[in-house]
């Protein structure tokens, strides 16, 4: 099944990332999800974050796009995966965070070399990023 999915790079003042715990896997992941019939790319990123963290996506940026067959998953009912993430800068954000939701359990913003190390392709990306969409 190949799934579209968009996700959320958010940082803070201070340059610290979001990230948000899964209520289904424990797991510390950036905001973003699966999305959903009826939704835009940019609609999925924007209803993820908001049920993940509470906050409003005021304006993003597309700089990645990730669909190689490397970032296939198989789930835990056995269902084989193949997404393509868009992934965007959140250059604007309201609100307050929340730190528990429907499906986190919880959320901080952390340092950038404590993110876990699935997403520092992501971010080195996102350094590069030039105006250019990263195609991978």
């Amino acid at each position: 099944l190949i799934i579209a999915a968009a996700s959320a790079v958010i940082r803070d003042d201070e340059g610290q990332i979001l990230l948000i715990q899964r209520s289904d896997n424990l797991e510390w992941a950036m905001p973003g999800e699966s999305m959903e019939l009826g939704n835009s790319v940019y609609d999925t990123l924007v209803r993820e974050v908001s049920e993940k963290t509470g906050l409003e996506v005021i304006s993003a940026t597309l700089f990645a796009i990730y669909s190689e067959p490397r970032f296939a998953f198989t789930n835990a009912f056995g269902g084989e995966h193949q997404p393509i993430r868009f992934s965007f800068r959140v250059d604007e954000w309201r609100g307050t965070l929340i730190t528990e939701t429907d499906e986190s359990v919880d959320a901080g913003f952390w340092a950038a070399d404590q993110v876990p190390e699935r997403y520092h392709e992501t971010l080195s990306d996102l350094a590069a990023f030039t105006g250019t969409v990263i195609l991978k």
